[in-house]
């Protein structure tokens, strides 16, 4: 009976194009190693053309980690993961500083992934 506007009633939220800026630099990171990848078949050099499959996933996976997909988030997390263990296998292998280095980066964006902020932003 009362004219009273709600006070209670939360304003709309605006939509953000990209509220993690660690998403888009592992996403730009997933689009650098695939052109690496794809350099390296088109040169002939150490890698098969089968390779050209995973490239073909990892940009799959940049573009849905921009899009805040879920299973782009699974395909990003497995591929950080998976390069990490083997740069550090390689490492301790041949002792590869660079190895280390690369190692160590994919594995701060694999625990930037895990972070509950960054699934709860997931759709």
């Amino acid at each position: 009976m009362t004219d009273k506007p709600k006070q209670d009633a939360a304003p709309p939220q605006r939509k953000e194009m990209l509220p993690l800026p660690g998403l888009a630099a592992i996403a730009l990171y997933l689009l650098v190693l695939a052109g690496a990848i794809v350099v390296n078949v088109v040169g002939g050099r150490q890698y098969s053309p089968l390779f050209l499959f995973l490239s073909v996933a990892l940009i799959a996976a940049a573009a849905g980690l921009v899009m805040l997909l879920r299973w782009a988030w699974a395909m990003a997390l497995s591929a950080v993961f998976l390069l990490a263990c083997y740069q550090m296998w390689f490492f301790a292998s041949q002792h590869a500083a660079p190895a280390l280095v690369q190692g160590l980066l994919n594995l701060v964006f694999f625990l930037y992934l895990v972070r509950l902020e960054v699934r709860e932003k997931l759709r």
